[in-house]
């Protein structure tokens, strides 16, 4: 992950649920992120009630957070609204609880009907890859969102501030 001094973190609303970043859910990764403006960046620490068999970290798990760092790399880079469509997963080598891990994601490219492919890759404190990712997400805008119902008028508009699109 690159120097915390050339990145800026990204805000993150407390009115949402979200397993992997709100920081509200007490059982959730409450995942923080961080942008240079070509991707973004992570730092998680999987707690033991996530673990898979033995102290491995659960594979669910690490495609969660693959998910949400290719996710806010899609939102915040695009500055558009999304939603996974598809993902595939590499797992390269285990990872045991309780490790620090740090996640990167970047867009790739952008296609036809508001379609984002995203690439997301999980570090360990060697920064050697454990696993790495890619993803279609599907991209909407605030006004889309609201005429489709994909998320509440709160926040969307939290949306729209943050991103000074209103």
């Amino acid at each position: 992950m690159k120097s915390a001094q050339n990145l800026r973190e990204l805000p993150n609303s407390r009115n949402h649920n979200c397993f992997g970043c709100s920081p509200g859910n007490p059982s959730g990764l409450q995942m923080r992120f961080f942008t240079d403006g070509r991707a973004v960046y992570s730092r998680v620490k999987v707690p033991e009630h996530l673990c898979g068999w033995s102290n491995i970290v659960h594979g669910g798990v690490l495609t969660t957070i693959l998910d949400e760092v290719m996710s806010w790399s899609a939102i915040t880079l695009l500055k558009r609204i999304a939603l996974t469509r598809s993902i595939a997963v590499e797992f390269i080598k285990p990872i045991q609880v309780g490790s620090e891990l740090k996640a990167e994601g970047r867009v790739r490219e952008t296609g036809g009907k508001n379609d984002a492919v995203t690439e997301g890759v999980l570090y360990d404190a060697s920064d050697e890859p454990c696993a790495r990712a890619s993803a279609t997400f599907k991209v909407f805008s605030p006004a889309v969102a609201r005429r489709l119902a994909i998320a509440d008028e709160a926040s969307i508009a939290w949306f729209e501030r943050i991103f000074n699109l209103a």
